[in-house]
């Protein structure tokens, strides 16, 4: 279940649109791991783990495997 009244700080939204790039092209895009994230947003690595686990929590990412995390939705985003 997404948490639509989580509020990410301004890093947390960089780790996340990370695993949005490529959306709007033929690109693959929508999972990432923490070393992915800490090469395109040069966030370091606890700092990473961090913004993970409450994206994770507020439901807008899922773990899909050991250090392998998968995009859900971010209902901030209007379809």
């Amino acid at each position: 279940m997404v948490n639509e009244d989580f509020d990410p700080s301004e890093d947390c939204d960089r780790v996340l649109s990370v695993f949005k790039d490529g959306q709007e092209s033929d690109n693959p895009w929508g999972r990432a791991n923490p070393r992915f994230i800490i090469d395109q947003t040069g966030i370091k690595k606890p700092n990473v783990e961090y913004h993970l686990r409450r994206l994770r929590d507020a439901g807008w990412i899922t773990r899909c495997a050991r250090g392998l995390y998968e995009y859900v939705e971010d209902p901030r985003e209007i379809d």
